[in-house]
């Protein structure tokens, strides 16, 4: 079969970058989508504490499946530089090793997160009237996490194989399938909660199958055997030490989710929980753009590093800079302009809406800055640099807004909380800064 991703070494950057990010970015705009319909028919069909679950287990079931996402993501680094390096071998040898590891790590922390789901949900702020429901919640979605694993870790490997749009639709048909299914769980079998999660559960199994099928049926030129399947120590060290950087991240955003849910509760009690709820919601919607570049952003460059075109790794690097931060500015106007309108998307809750709307123009400041953060641990990432690429992961939750949200709001309260966010992008931002600037001087 065709060899697509040749075309990352001779192609205009311009052309390559917007051939990769546009798909990515509508596929995270559609799952964005799709966790907004989630939410907005929780808040009307539920309530409140209906956002207040999934708050609660969200961040526990992502950092699951994202042991699929840190293996695509190592893996896809190995294979997009094995292309690169016309090392068609070693590129099949990483899928089938990243089969192996995806499916049988996602099943063990599974059946951690079965054994142990009340102490996990209390761990991550699940108290009070929030405990029961969130219970039934995770307890179906958890069903669904190894083929989100699965589908997440093939989502990278379809990119690293020059096959954006199709890495887009493993993106775009659980979407689909939740935002189908929800009113017809929710609303018209009347199931709650326990719908919505069903709803999300059969969608995870959908866009596993429909990855599943690409490499099979599609035109994945990845040859699947037992042989490959078995662990090669090299190459699952080399995913272990990049895919660590992802898992660590995702890591860290549950650790913030623990500090986070529980600082939410004690100063504004189940009100706080859906008040982030929403900002949450609002922030996966608004990033898109970003986080498309930045996915784009990374199998040009891992292709480039591993065929020594350093001029044109640099120049990735300077027009991902540009196009993320004009986007990102864009995105922070827009929210200043139109927050109370999107608040009220989700909730006609009087009470949510009117300390919602002041708490997410403070999340929001430092969204201009986002893309030095993003695209300098990418970076290191695709070019298979764990260390400099994990310190920059861990920067903004770890480093700064973990110890921010548990000192901000002990100073000034809730408030506190809102502010933790844009000093902690700031922080992250000027890290990446220089950094990218030591390794590259493409900045």
């Amino acid at each position: 079969m065709e060899n697509k991703n040749h075309s990352f070494g001779q192609d205009p950057i311009g052309k390559l970058l917007l051939q990769q990010a546009l798909p990515a970015a509508v596929g995270i705009l559609v799952l964005s989508i799709y966790g907004i319909v989630d939410t907005i028919f929780v808040g009307r069909f539920v309530g409140s504490l209906g956002i207040a679950t999934i708050t609660v287990v969200l961040p526990i079931s992502f950092l699951i499946s994202s042991i699929g996402m840190s293996i695509g993501v190592g893996g896809a680094s190995i294979i997009s530089r094995a292309y690169g390096d016309a090392d068609e071998e070693k590129a099949f040898q990483t899928f089938g090793n990243q089969i192996g590891m995806t499916l049988t790590l996602a099943l063990l922390f599974v059946a951690i997160g079965f054994i142990f789901s009340e102490e996990i949900l209390k761990l991550f702020g699940g108290k009070g009237d929030v405990l029961a429901p969130a219970q039934d919640y995770f307890t179906i979605i958890l069903i669904g996490i190894p083929f989100l694993a699965w589908a997440m870790m093939c989502n990278n490997v379809i990119r690293a194989e020059g096959y954006p749009k199709v890495a887009m639709y493993t993106l775009i048909v659980p979407a689909v399938f939740n935002i189908v299914l929800d009113p017809i769980f929710i609303v018209w079998f009347d199931m709650g909660l326990k719908g919505a999660a069903w709803a999300t559960t059969i969608s995870y199994v959908a866009s596993a199958g429909y990855s599943l099928w690409f490499f099979v049926f599609g035109k994945s030129n990845m040859k699947m055997s037992l042989q490959r399947i078995k662990p090669n120590y090299n190459i699952s060290s080399e995913i272990t030490s990049l895919g660590a950087v992802t898992f660590a991240r995702q890591g860290t955003v549950s650790v913030l989710a623990i500090v986070l849910n529980n600082e939410l509760f004690k100063y504004g009690g189940e009100l706080g929980l859906s008040m982030y709820g929403v900002i949450s919601r609002v922030m996966m919607f608004a990033n898109f753009p970003v986080l498309g570049i930045t996915q784009g952003f990374v199998p040009i460059a891992g292709y480039n590093h591993g065929a020594k075109l350093q001029k044109r790794v640099h120049a990735t690097i300077k027009l991902a800079l540009r196009s993320a931060t004009i986007v990102a500015f864009l995105i922070f106007v827009l929210i200043l302009i139109f927050t109370e309108p999107l608040v009220a998307i989700f909730t006609a809750d009087q009470d949510l809406i009117r300390e919602s709307i002041p708490a997410m123009r403070k999340s929001f400041l430092a969204t201009p800055l986002l893309a030095f953060s993003l695209i300098g641990s990418a970076y290191f990432q695709s070019v298979g640099k764990a260390k400099p690429a994990l310190l920059l992961a861990l920067s903004k939750q770890g480093i700064f807004l973990i110890p921010l949200v548990i000192i901000m709001p002990a100073l000034f309260g809730l408030e506190g909380i809102w502010y933790s966010f844009p000093l902690a992008d700031t922080g992250a931002a000027i890290i990446s800064y220089f950094f990218l600037k030591k390794e590259t001087n493409a900045i």
